[in-house]
């Protein structure tokens, strides 16, 4: 199969000149079987205003809605007809061992609540150093979290684009991070999204994948395809482009513009986009509007009408 050998023009400002021209043989989208289909999940990060500590510090709920855990999470996804749950990683204990990730994934289980996922925050492009290589270690942590948990994809930052200006092998060095880690997830059966986080565009993600070697680890990772989070003329297109290499899909309800506020979704277009590529997996609504409680249960049955 012939491999992309051209890097767009248009797009984010430190593409083609920051980014060097890569034409190996990279990781090749996924082989889809059938129609697209759909588990549908709730990112818990859609609550975050209404834990008890969010990335390991304290901190005071909202008093607009009920205080919560992800015990108490997984209820909400039962009560509102969701599939499944995915539990972020700033929400749990920061000294949970092996048993408490256990204790979270037996209450799933008898919920009938599937863990699609964790998600995590981390930055491999910071260049090398004690604070990359502190990075490396807390995500490989988190491998075992989700073996624990029963998690079968975790989803992991890549870095900033601003940190890619000027320093190209930084994203060869994310790369190399990201397969460190899938050294160990491949063999537990956990897959790796990387998400187009930290401004990074969609030709951020294609080289990215370019560099995922085709075949053995490299199978268990693709892209967090984060609909609300390129920041581009065009934010459809770069979705489009980068749904073939999505292993999850965070769907939200609002897009972000260039130097500007964010504005709403054209959900229609999203979710056509979504079936048009013949997807098959979780795709995880992560709600970050006003009023999450009140709007959640909307929002979820507009995608699902939407999508069906």
């Amino acid at each position: 199969m012939q491999r992309r050998t051209f890097i767009k023009v248009a797009g984010s400002a430190i593409s083609t000149l920051a980014l060097p021209l890569r034409t190996t043989l990279g990781r090749e989208p996924l082989k889809r079987n059938g129609p697209a289909r759909f588990q549908y999940a709730l990112a818990s990060y859609s609550l975050r205003d209404y834990f008890s500590f969010k990335k390991g510090k304290p901190q005071e709920p909202l008093t607009d809605g009920p205080a919560i855990d992800n015990i108490g999470f997984l209820d909400y996804c039962v009560e509102h007809g969701f599939d499944a749950a995915e539990l972020t990683g700033y929400f749990f204990k920061p000294d949970g061992d092996a048993d408490y990730f256990r204790k979270i994934r037996h209450a799933a289980y008898v919920r009938g609540v599937a863990i699609s996922g964790t998600a995590i925050g981390n930055n491999f492009t910071g260049g090398k150093g004690p604070r990359h290589e502190s990075e490396v270690a807390s995500a490989l942590e988190w491998v075992d979290n989700a073996a624990n948990l029963g998690a079968p994809h975790i989803r992991f930052f890549a870095g900033k684009a601003k940190e890619l200006e000027g320093n190209p092998g930084r994203l060869e060095e994310a790369v190399d991070a990201v397969l460190r880690c899938a050294k160990e997830a491949a063999p537990k059966g956990i897959f790796i999204g990387i998400e187009n986080h930290g401004d990074l565009s969609d030709d951020h993600m294609m080289q990215m994948m370019d560099r995922v070697p085709s075949g053995g680890i490299g199978d268990w990772v693709g892209i967090n395809l984060d609909t609300g989070n390129f920041v581009s003329d065009d934010p459809y297109a770069e979705i489009e482009r980068c749904l073939p290499y999505a292993v999850n899909i965070q769907l939200k309800a609002s897009m972000k513009t260039v130097g500007g506020p964010k504005f709403p979704a054209d959900l229609e277009r999203v979710a056509k986009l979504i079936k048009d590529s013949g997807y098959q997996g979780t795709v995880a609504l992560e709600y970050e509007d006003e009023d999450p409680y009140k709007n959640i249960p909307v929002f979820f049955k507009k995608v699902r009408d939407l999508l069906e």
